[in-house]
């Protein structure tokens, strides 16, 4: 049995060594923000870092060109430890959710404990997944779970930088979809009787769509625009779209929600002529299920580096970490990167996130994420445990 004491102060020294370069790491991707399926510089950084420590990349992972997967194995048996890598922007407002942060840490994270795999055993795998904040090719975390990428994963990992340090937390599950309508185009004035109304269609939903929610259960949210209305006053539109986010606390909740809003818009085809469809453009992301033996694990490591937790405010969003959580136990912490007290997706984040003490959280995140899974490749009784607590709740939602 190794001394875990020892191999603890070899992946605190190694990160200790090699902080700086994480840092720069993080600082450049910040410099240089870009979108789902356009993360190509943060791509390339994280990708050659990996393959610098001895890493096996697998380019264009899942399906996506912008994604990777990254594995190191140790010839010997033992659990399969995956650490997720995030480092999409925001579109117009850059790094203001640390993506740049995640990307670094979860990065500097799997190589630490890379250093030791061959004395501990098991395998370490980096997950470079595009599109968390969604858009082209978004939420590439559920295409990894579709094409078996966790299949043999025992558990997984991830830290999100922010204002307070919590624990993993529920999050929603979320179904962005377009809704687009057909017509035929008319003069507006002289021959309107001759057209059909993409719009009205379009407009009936939303209004269908406002009916809806007083009938459904209070953990649903239900936000839209409408993205094309036509081309001029006195054409009839004869194409019109509309965007919607649909979430629930649950996958099952939003399959029905799902349902009821594909009915409006057949109801508002009937009303109006238009031909109307509902597309998913891009993954579906599913709640996420927190598994509390693994996040006491977190937690003990958390606090032992000094740090302590505070208490949850109010606020829920969606991540494609939720996907991950329903296949393998999955901790999903905030780790707090700075003092000044701002929401996520705003430029205060955004400036935070640059800041030396943000960047000098990629080496906290880092110590604190490979120590929590150095003990699950350790302790095959705990690993035991978290897993068969993850099944229980899978199999109660």
């Amino acid at each position: 049995m190794a001394d875990i004491k020892v191999i603890q102060d070899k992946i605190i020294k190694y990160i200790e060594e090699h902080k700086k370069e994480y840092e720069n790491i993080s600082k450049a991707i910040w410099e240089k923000p870009e979108v789902s399926n356009y993360e190509f510089f943060a791509c390339k950084v994280l990708g050659d870092k990996l393959r610098e420590e001895g890493f096996k990349i697998e380019d264009n992972a899942a399906g996506h060109r912008t994604g990777f997967a990254a594995v190191k194995k140790s010839g010997k048996p033992g659990p399969v430890i995956a650490f997720l890598a995030e480092y999409d922007a925001l579109e117009g407002l850059g790094h203001a959710c640390g993506h740049n942060i995640i990307g670094a840490t979860s990065t500097f994270a799997g190589v630490a404990l890379s250093k030791v795999i061959d004395e501990i055993g098991g395998e370490v795998r980096v997950y470079g997944t595009p599109g968390e904040e969604g858009g082209e090719e978004g939420s590439a975390k559920e295409s990894f779970v579709r094409e078996g990428y966790f299949k043999d994963v025992d558990a997984a990992l991830i830290a999100h930088p922010g204002t307070l340090n919590l624990l993993t937390g529920t999050s929603l599950a979320n179904d962005p979809i377009d809704i687009e309508f057909f017509g035929k185009p008319a003069h507006a004035a002289a021959i309107p009787e001759q057209g059909i109304n993409a719009l009205d269609a379009v407009i009936q939903v939303y209004n269908g769509i406002n009916a809806l929610r007083q009938h459904l259960p209070s953990d649903v949210r239900i936000h839209g625009i409408i993205t094309n209305g036509g081309s001029a006053p006195n054409i009839v539109p004869d194409y019109a779209k509309a965007r919607f986010y649909l979430r629930s606390a649950s996958r099952n909740t939003l399959n029905d929600v799902f349902a009821k809003v594909e009915r409006i818009v057949e109801g508002a085809g009937l009303l109006t002529g238009a031909k109307g469809k509902v597309i998913r453009y891009q993954n579906k992301v599913d709640n996420l299920v927190p598994t509390p033996a693994f996040d006491e694990v977190y937690k003990k490591h958390l606090e032992y580096f000094g740090e302590t937790l505070d208490h949850k405010e109010s606020g829920i969003g969606s991540t494609d970490v939720g996907n991950v959580s329903q296949v393998v136990p999955t901790i999903h912490p905030t780790l707090r990167v700075t003092e000044v007290k701002c929401g996520g997706h705003t430029v205060e984040f955004r400036e935070e996130c640059i800041k030396p003490k943000a960047l000098e959280s990629c080496t906290l995140g880092a110590k604190i994420l490979s120590l929590t899974a150095l003990d699950l490749i350790l302790d095959s009784e705990l690993l035991k445990s978290i897993k068969e607590q993850h099944k229980t709740l899978i199999s109660q939602i």
